[in-house]
């Protein structure tokens, strides 16, 4: 990052950390930072690593001023936000919108309804954490319904229904309720007939392209007239299986000459023969589109709010005509844009994902490379960092941005005062130590919580450091926790100066591992593994311990290798490694 591009992140920090801290009357926070920041300046994206750095610092300058003087620099450098922020009524403010007629309800009612065909993509969290907190604000009342009555197109992944529900709960919620749709096909199966006995469905042998040439024609297909005894023997003889796949259809009356020919005489029923993946449900052949399927299951668990994709404006409408006529009344509906994603190599998208799982172009779910669920919480991020990103994004219908440094800045908030620092060498290269040099290195395990104690590093004959960090010849540099050196005849000779080089700006502090105890580490990252060398100590770390590797990042240990008398015949294969690596995951800068 060049001292111009520094000088504009600092800039458009301090206005949002301004805005941040004077909107809500405390500290700014660094993630409600990042979020407007990377938004509005999609060029900062490139340099991700080191931005939240420079906002750190920034929000730091400014939670040391006082209000008052917060308002007044904010007033200087945006008085448009300023005044909006004062026209603004504090007390009602949220991060999401207030939800339309939520007061007329003696309950707000929502549901959740995935497609359990594969683990959720990142995309995916934004319902659960956006229902959740209205569910929270409202006192209100959600389920999760799986909607999973196609067990042909988009076929259910058996281990994705808990993998789903585990994901939530990662999120910071707990549902109220589980629903399985394919545990319901009777009920819709009884409501399909109330239609037909009300004259507003009817079976259909037409083939695809012959009644999509009467609908755009708007003429009314052949079998329209047919009457209720009939439909009804022939849709009991869908469900008893009579037909293949293709050859009947259950359609819903609507208004053929409709303005819009999505909507006319929408199939409510079809035939598959593909059994489904669940036992339970794989006698049935007969099986409902999701836009009855759902409208029947809206109405009958009482939901009084539906969030769904802009995309899918025509499924209300569709589910209106069958909601009048059986003179229901359908909830409120708020429509909100897709989400896009920044950093990945890898489309948000389950089917994709699934591809290249299957091609061993990825290792899993939770491959660092994968935009899943999965992934960041192995990488060790935490569900309440996602929520918050999450909210962030509001319900608006376009489609919106996330900049997963938003994410991280929310994670880093939560973790950078419990987490303990380390050392990583990557791709180490060694030197020998000369000079009546420390034989040991004892750094902070927090630089800020002394009464957590020091590391205990011996230093050796040699370190390891990384080839950016070399210095040239004659060059001073500083081993962080151990000293001053100098680069001369082929050896970092200490000089024994003190820290004030380092503090006037003469030397660089350098992190470093022995070469001879430094402990095997794979760091696995969105950019494929990375070989390295840490201290000594992180061999007596655990599983599922978070470390920040100074000037690296924070890393999630996802294993540990068992030391040479460790008895590793309890390991998984996950667990144990033949060539005695710990392995972690790297989470963010």
């Amino acid at each position: 990052m060049n001292d111009e591009l520094r000088e504009r992140v600092e800039r458009e920090a301090e206005k949002h950390a301004l805005l941040n801290a004077v909107k809500h009357e405390s500290d700014a926070n660094v993630g409600a930072v990042m979020g407007p920041l990377m938004g509005e300046n999609p060029d900062f994206r490139e340099h991700a690593d080191a931005v939240p750095g420079v906002v750190g610092g920034v929000v730091g300058r400014v939670n040391d001023l006082e209000y008052e003087d917060k308002r007044a620099r904010l007033e200087e450098l945006a008085p448009e936000e300023l005044a909006e922020i004062e026209a603004e009524d504090e007390e009602d403010e949220h991060d999401l919108p207030d939800l339309s007629s939520a007061d007329d309800y003696d309950e707000v009612r929502m549901r959740c309804a995935p497609n359990p065909n594969g683990p959720w993509h990142i995309g995916h969290a934004r319902m659960p954490a956006v229902i959740g907190t209205y569910e929270e604000r409202y006192d209100g009342w959600f389920c999760v319904r799986f909607d999973d009555t196609d067990p042909e197109t988009k076929r259910p992944d058996l281990e994705a229904y808990d993998q789903i529900i585990r994901d939530i709960e990662y999120l910071g919620f707990e549902p109220d309720a589980t629903f399985k749709a394919s545990d319901r096909v009777e009920t819709y199966y009884d409501h399909a007939r109330q239609l037909i006995e009300m004259d507003g469905a009817y079976t259909c042998s037409c083939s695809g392209e012959e009644f999509s040439e009467l609908k755009n024609a708007g003429e009314p297909c052949p079998h329209r007239g047919k009457d209720r005894e009939t439909t009804l023997e022939e849709f009991d003889a869908m469900i008893a299986g009579e037909y293949e796949s293709g050859e009947m259809v259950l359609r819903v009356k609507t208004d053929i000459e409709h303005k819009n020919p999505a909507l006319r005489d929408w199939v409510a029923f079809r035939m598959i023969d593909t059994p489904h993946p669940r036992e339970e449900a794989s006698e049935y052949r007969c099986w409902p589109m999701l836009d009855f399927q759902s409208g029947v299951d809206d109405h009958l668990l009482e939901i009084t709010h539906i969030i769904r994709g802009i995309d899918l404006q025509d499924s209300a409408k569709r589910q209106r005509f069958v909601y009048d006529y059986f003179d229901w009344e359908y909830p409120e509906v708020v429509h909100w844009g897709h989400v896009q994603l920044d950093e990945y190599d890898v489309k948000m998208s389950t089917s994709r994902i699934q591809e290249l799982i299957q091609g061993g172009e990825l290792a899993g779910w939770d491959d660092p490379r994968a935009p899943t669920v999965m992934s960041l919480r192995r990488r060790g991020i935490r569900g309440e960092a996602i929520t918050e990103a999450m909210i962030g994004l509001g319900t608006s219908t376009s489609d919106v941005d996330l900049a997963m440094s938003s994410i991280y800045a929310n994670n880093r908030d939560l973790i950078d005062e419990e987490t303990d620092r380390r050392f990583l060498v990557r791709d180490g290269t060694e030197l020998s130590l000369a000079g009546d040099a420390p034989t040991e290195a004892n750094p902070p395990l927090h630089p800020n919580h002394e009464d957590r104690g020091v590391r205990e590093i011996p230093a050796g004959d040699s370190v390891l450091l990384e080839p950016d960090d070399l210095p040239a010849r004659e060059e001073r540099i500083w081993l962080k926790g151990l000293g001053c050196f100098r680069y001369t005849r082929d050896a970092l000779q200490y000089t024994g100066d003190d820290i004030d080089v380092v503090r006037d700006g003469e030397v660089d502090v350098i992190h470093w591992v022995p070469a001879a105890e430094s402990v095997p580490v794979r760091l696995r990252t969105m950019d494929g593994d990375v070989e390295g060398r840490a201290e000594p100590g992180v061999a007596d770390l655990e599983s599922d311990d978070m470390v920040q590797f100074e000037r690296v990042g924070f890393a999630r240990i996802d294993s540990v290798a068992p030391r040479a008398t460790d008895d590793t015949s309890g390991r998984s294969p996950r667990d144990r490694h033949e060539d005695g690596e710990t392995v972690a995951y790297y989470a963010h800068p």
